[in-house]
């Protein structure tokens, strides 16, 4: 299967190529405005911006997995105003681009990188207890809640996707993505030690603490999200859907349950089996 990652040469785009990328059954091809660090895989240089550049890469190809976005420098995760800007605008019309294009070319499948900001009031709402082991669970059921200018973003994302499919053969995977990170920070521990390195707390600060607790329930380790899409580009069932990327944590308030009995998602990796940052 031939697969183009826009936004491919980035921390979910390399993830997948790293634990993919030397298998016989796909052939991965990177969108993106950086070179892939993959020498074996095929990167285009280029801007997902650029509409005639997109439709022409996903005419190719027989799979999307659509991570591109342009960066906005307001309205991101921890900002709550209604912060629209150009930036908001080129995501939207990137996105909508994307699954045009899709259509058009007849692909089959659809992989949508969507957020767990697309439902983050849920956690607004709950924290900081909720890090710290709680029964409240959010699945695919529920009704979206965005945190943000960035979730409404995705929202939008999967509102495109549901209509991509209920108008063609398309079949769209939105994944509501946890915490997937570099390699350098790929544990339990990632965020809090990046907060240390950002010289934003000390390690032995209750800001560490908290987000020590945080990420061991919103962890998704890089071999699992990698899975996660090998999973959505094997399926043959799905019509639209909404998935959790997270890894098996004891701790997540996300729901794994509904990717194990559709898409047979079956996570490696635990946050649990993590008492200490790597040495």
């Amino acid at each position: 299967m031939d697969v183009l990652l826009t936004g491919g040469a980035g921390t979910i785009g390399t993830a997948i190529t790293d634990h993919l990328g030397d298998g016989e059954d796909h052939s991965f091809t990177s969108l993106d405005v950086t070179e892939h660090s993959d020498d074996d895989v095929e990167s285009v240089v280029a801007d997902a911006t650029d509409e005639a550049v997109v439709r022409e890469h996903v005419a190719e190809a027989d799979a999307v997995v659509h991570l591109a976005r342009v960066h906005m420098d307001d309205g991101g995760p921890n900002d709550r105003t209604m912060a629209w800007s150009d930036e908001h605008l080129a995501n939207l019309r990137l996105h909508a681009t994307a699954y045009e294009a899709a259509v058009e070319a007849d692909l089959d499948t659809f992989v949508y990188a969507s957020s767990n900001h697309a439902v983050g009031m849920y956690e607004v709402e709950a924290a900081p207890d909720i890090y710290y082991g709680s029964d409240f669970e959010v699945d695919h059921t529920v009704q979206p809640r965005p945190d943000s200018m960035y979730g409404v973003e995705k929202v939008y994302g999967e509102g495109l996707g549901r209509l991509a499919a209920e108008v063609s053969d398309l079949s769209v995977y939105a994944l509501r993505i946890c915490a997937v990170r570099d390699p350098e920070y790929d544990h339990p521990y990632g965020d809090a030690q990046r907060g240390v390195d950002g010289g934003r707390f000390e390690s032995d600060s209750a800001a560490y603490d908290e987000q020590v607790a945080r990420m061991r329930c919103m962890w998704q380790s890089r071999r699992d999200i990698a899975q996660l899409v090998e999973r959505c580009l094997a399926d043959d069932a799905v019509e639209f859907d909404v998935f959790y990327g997270v890894s098996d944590n004891e701790n997540r308030w996300f729901d794994i349950d509904h990717a194990r009995d559709v898409l047979g998602y079956d996570p490696r990796d635990s946050a649990d089996e993590w008492d200490a940052p790597p040495s």
